[in-house]
């Protein structure tokens, strides 16, 4: 008893405050330290700066684990506060800190080994150089309308990458699992779910999912048709699911690259707002203040000195290894936020920096919060106002006040091209931001096994995005580590509520600026109203609850897909119509593959490489004909042997006869009840009778043989001659 009434008074409220206030001393200075070591790695990727970061990423763990533990010690269902209840009860997650030190170090190198095979993978050509993933697959990805090519890039791709990262993968997983269950959590999935502090998280995704299904199939059946217009039958069926290298996208999460061959209205083609921007001399440096000058006018914060002297806006030209995963960094201290993106002059790029820009004004309006606060109130809060401002700035109006078009007005074919390259990026996105996690999640519980990688990654995809992978895939595949979230350890659903998010945003900022009309009219340009409204938002970080700060912009505690249904309702309503009237559905797809579109071919039920099916045959040719003539000399041996053994019975009966004649009668009649000598078969002896019925079957398989070797002999030489599709010069040709 006085124990414990020692205990109550020792941890106590006041004493919680003071503990908090060391946490946040201390945090500030180890997780800047972190931060900059991660920085130094990420943009020069070398062992030393590799050992640099893994050394204070073990600093930071251990500082999570000091204050994780201790923060047990204090009983806060009786503090009057709830800023340090909340504070107190975010210190209990202390996630990889809390593996044992050998466990968490091998933790970490497992996770820098994969991000660094990530970043260096490169694909290269049989005779050329090795191409990385940014910019030169993305690019081929992009542009290429060659299924061929794309296909070698596609396949490429997850050859050096997902492939090499399968043991890794399940080891990661092993030890995800165990850090779970050490903060209390039953698996990885679980702890990671527990962020969104919804007990019911998985069944409202899984209803936002449904709401939102209606658009995507819709906008799949008319891409599908598109895209069999312009391949043919030989590449895609028209009542089937995509081949997933045909999408514009490594990942095919963004369709958008093939805007050309699916616009509602050809005949009116959008604006090149790349080539216009290429032609007004963009560079890195006027995109990002671009998008500085955007965030501005709402009467938001400008970027610190240390944004433009510290960020890394471009590729590198001193031969550094990066990574080029474009990301938004919070050094902690109050004034170093900084970007990493290898930016190429794009408009693809330039509405990547307004997102990116859009999470760096969220760090400058919660940089005074304590530590623990400076985040999102739920991880998807972050990525949904980065990508409101991108929606916001992709406006016709806006682009147009920018000098980035010159018509002045759309008509409703010119809308629906535009609508239709916006649902391209974020309806095109929904399920497989949906299903990554979904992936994921049953991985680390347990419902996927270690053996049925691929086959339930490509189950999900063909389920939920209603694609095949191009060529067949097998266990040694591992496709889920082609894509940088998956290999990084970065949850994933958030980008999925982010969707849903970003429209409750922009239909609340709209509102506020006083816009009237249709949703994808709306430029928020110079609205200090809207500006304020996301700016109380964007303060609040994560001290209170997300439902309680979602209400205070959207004036709803829910997240709901009725904005976005309301913004692309021009678009599904023409949708709907066209495949009506095509008599489109969605059938239950299944992924047949054939193998006339294959780099292998098949040889006695083997798959190999064209050169070695060739050799085989020429191998098959060259046994044939040695057992022909091996079975052909054996036949005449046999023969030869047979006469002369004839010939030698009949003289040695002939012979016997005339003995027996000298012998007595009872003699007589036993030689005569004597069998005649056996012959010998194979070295088996037998009745000559036997030996030639054997004989003629001996021949008669070597006549077999010998039909078979000149049938293989036709065959390749017919080979030679017609040459099939996959022996041309031009189908190895890009052009």
């Amino acid at each position: 008893m006085p124990i414990s009434f020692f205990a109550e008074n020792l941890y106590n409220e006041t004493m919680a405050k003071r503990f908090l206030q060391y946490y946040e001393n201390t945090a500030q200075i180890v997780w800047n330290q972190f931060m900059e070591a991660t920085w130094n790695y990420v943009t020069n990727i070398t062992k030393k700066n590799q050992e640099e970061m893994l050394h204070k990423d073990e600093e930071k763990s251990k500082h999570m684990l000091y204050f994780g533990t201790r923060v047990h010690l204090f009983k806060n269902t009786r503090f009057q506060d709830p800023g340090v209840k909340h504070m107190l009860s975010k210190l209990q997650n202390i996630e990889k800190a809390a593996l044992p030190e050998d466990e968490l170090r091998e933790y970490n190198k497992l996770l820098a080994y994969m991000k660094t095979t990530y970043n260096m993978g490169q694909v290269c050509l049989n005779e050329g150089p090795c191409m990385p993933l940014e910019p030169d697959l993305k690019e081929i990805m992009a542009t290429s309308r060659n299924q061929k090519e794309l296909l070698w890039a596609w396949q490429g791709w997850r050859d050096a990458v997902g492939r090499t990262l399968r043991a890794n993968f399940v080891h990661y997983v092993e030890l995800s699992n165990k850090a779970a269950r050490l903060n209390g959590y039953r698996d990885m999935g679980a702890l990671w779910r527990s962020k969104y502090e919804s007990d019911k998280l998985e069944k409202d995704l899984e209803h936002l999912f449904h709401e939102l299904q209606p658009l995507y199939l819709n906008l799949h059946a008319s891409v599908r048709r598109a895209l069999y217009r312009y391949y043919g039958p030989e590449v895609i069926d028209v009542k089937g699911p995509i081949p997933a290298h045909l999408l514009g996208n490594m990942w095919a999460q963004s369709w958008v690259k093939i805007l050309d061959l699916v616009l509602p209205f050809p005949n009116k083609p959008p604006e090149d707002i790349t080539k216009i921007m290429r032609s007004q001399h963009w560079n890195p440096e006027k995109m990002f203040i671009e998008a500085e000058n955007f965030i501005t006018s709402l009467g938001l914060l400008s970027t610190p000195p240390e944004f433009w002297e510290k960020s890394m806006m471009e590729m590198p030209s001193d031969g550094r290894e990066v990574e080029c995963q474009a990301s938004a960094w919070d050094f902690y201290n109050g004034k170093d936020f900084r970007i990493k993106k290898c930016t190429e002059v794009t408009i693809e790029d330039l509405l990547s920096i307004f997102h990116q820009m859009g999470h760096i004004q969220y760090f400058l309006q919660y940089k005074n919060l304590p530590v623990i606060f400076r985040a999102g109130p739920n991880p998807a809060f972050e990525e949904a106002v980065g990508s409101v401002i991108t929606l916001l700035a992709s406006s016709h109006n806006h682009l147009l006040d920018r000098g980035l078009l010159s018509r002045q007005h759309q008509d409703s074919e010119e809308e629906l091209n535009f609508l239709m390259g916006i649902a391209l990026d974020k309806i095109a996105f929904i399920p497989f931001a949906y299903l990554v996690d979904l992936f994921r999640w049953k991985v680390f519980d347990g419902t996927i096994q270690k053996d049925a990688y691929s086959l339930e990654w490509w189950n999900l995809r063909l389920k939920y995005q209603g694609l095949c992978p191009p060529i067949p895939r097998t266990e040694e595949d591992f496709d889920p580590g082609a894509k940088f979230h998956i290999v990084a350890n970065m949850p994933y659903m958030r980008y999925f509520l982010s969707l849903v998010l970003q429209f409750q945003f922009h239909e609340a900022l709209c509102k506020a600026s006083g816009h009237k009309g249709p949703l994808h009219r709306c430029d928020i340009y110079n609205s200090r109203t809207a500006g304020k409204l996301l700016e109380d938002v964007l303060k609040q970080g994560s001290s209170k609850p997300w439902p309680e700060v979602l209400q205070n912009i959207t004036g709803k505690t829910k997240m709901s897909a009725k904005a976005l249904m309301t913004y692309f309702k021009p678009l599904l309503d023409w949708l709907v119509t066209e495949n009506v009237h095509q008599g489109e559905i969605w059938a239950d797809f299944s992924c047949f593959f054939e193998e006339k579109d294959t780099d292998k071919v098949k040889f006695l039920s083997l798959k190999l490489e064209l050169e070695q099916a060739k050799l085989g045959q020429w191998v098959l040719l060259a046994l044939s004909f040695v057992m022909f003539l091996v079975a052909l000399l054996l036949a005449c041996r046999l023969c030869s042997r047979e006469k002369k053994s004839l010939a030698q019975d009949t003289s040695a009966q002939d012979t016997s006869v005339q003995d027996t004649s000298r012998q007595d009668t009872g003699s007589q009649d036993t030689n005569l009840l004597k069998t005649p000598a056996n012959t010998y078969f194979l070295g088996i002896a037998m009745k000559p009778s036997q030996v030639a019925k054997r004989q003629w079957i001996l021949l008669g398989f070597c006549l077999i043989l010998l039909l078979c070797s000149i049938g293989l002999i036709i065959r390749i030489f017919t080979q030679h001659h017609r040459k099939p599709p996959w022996m041309r010069a031009e189908w190895w040709s890009w052009n």
